[in-house]
């Protein structure tokens, strides 16, 4: 019989950096963060520009690249990596940015598809985001230049290039061509 040892997002923290490696925790499972190709890097780096200049402007709240995690759940712990984040002033008391991972789920969390991410993978992330009290999620499809938009008890959405991505209640104000998130190849 093979007993895992499980690990604690305080654990994770104080666990020494490898370069070039990052692990999430699955109900308290290290798991491992393959590395993004350039392709979606340059996405997210567009995507993470529209949103801080959304939250910026407006002095809505934070928005953060890839490497910020949330802890959406405890015992065992779930910690989750999206590609891009919101996190509004409303929800950070004094403003203050915690050092280590965020104790709460973020207002929206983005997700960018790689060619190797399962579809399984991406749908079970979106909910446990969902269930943790994110509030808007996106999930970018670079293939297909498509973004879901899921909302809870909201019908999935699918925006194609010549649609408008908006921030809804999470960040008024947000209105992007979703072409000009895909404006990278």
């Amino acid at each position: 019989m093979v007993v895992k040892q499980l690990v604690t997002a305080e654990e994770l923290w104080a666990m020494p950096e490898t370069p070039g490696v990052r692990y999430e925790l699955a109900e308290g499972e290290l798991s491992e963060v393959p590395g993004a190709g350039a392709v979606h890097g340059l996405i997210a780096k567009r995507v993470l520009k529209f949103l801080d200049t959304a939250a910026q402007l407006g002095d809505l709240g934070e928005a953060f690249g890839d490497g910020v995690g949330y802890i959406l759940r405890r015992h065992p712990d779930l910690l989750r990596i999206p590609d891009a984040s919101f996190v509004s002033w409303a929800r950070i008391p004094d403003r203050r940015i915690p050092e280590g991972f965020w104790t709460l789920a973020p207002d929206l969390a983005v997700e960018i598809v790689s060619p190797n991410d399962r579809a399984d993978d991406i749908n079970d992330k979106l909910h446990e985001y969902l269930e943790a009290g994110t509030r808007l999620v996106w999930v970018f499809w670079p293939r297909r230049r498509a973004v879901m938009v899921y909302e809870p008890d909201q019908p999935i959405r699918e925006l194609g290039p010549d649609e408008f991505l908006e921030g809804g209640d999470v960040l008024p104000g947000f209105r992007v061509q979703v072409a000009d998130f895909f404006a990278v190849s």
